[in-house]
């Protein structure tokens, strides 16, 4: 399943840098081609919003804000 989710940012963590954390996005254009993608290989009752929170936990995406410890890891 990695494989397939890695394809749409191309093989390459989205590292985005906020100086707070109320400028984060809850979705992108990443998550939402996922879900076109998933919708027409019959999914239901999943949106832009769960798959941008999975990208986060899974490690496509680091949301941490500049001033986090985690940010840049």
């Amino acid at each position: 399943m990695y494989p397939y989710f890695w394809s749409f940012v191309h093989h390459r963590q989205i590292k985005n840098s906020w100086q707070n954390i109320f400028y984060a996005p809850v979705v992108n254009k990443e998550s939402d081609a996922i879900l076109n993608d998933l919708k027409k290989r019959g999914m239901k009752f999943v949106g832009s919003t769960i798959i941008y929170a999975y990208m986060q936990a899974v490690g496509l995406i680091n949301d941490h804000v500049a001033q986090c410890w985690k940010f840049g890891k």
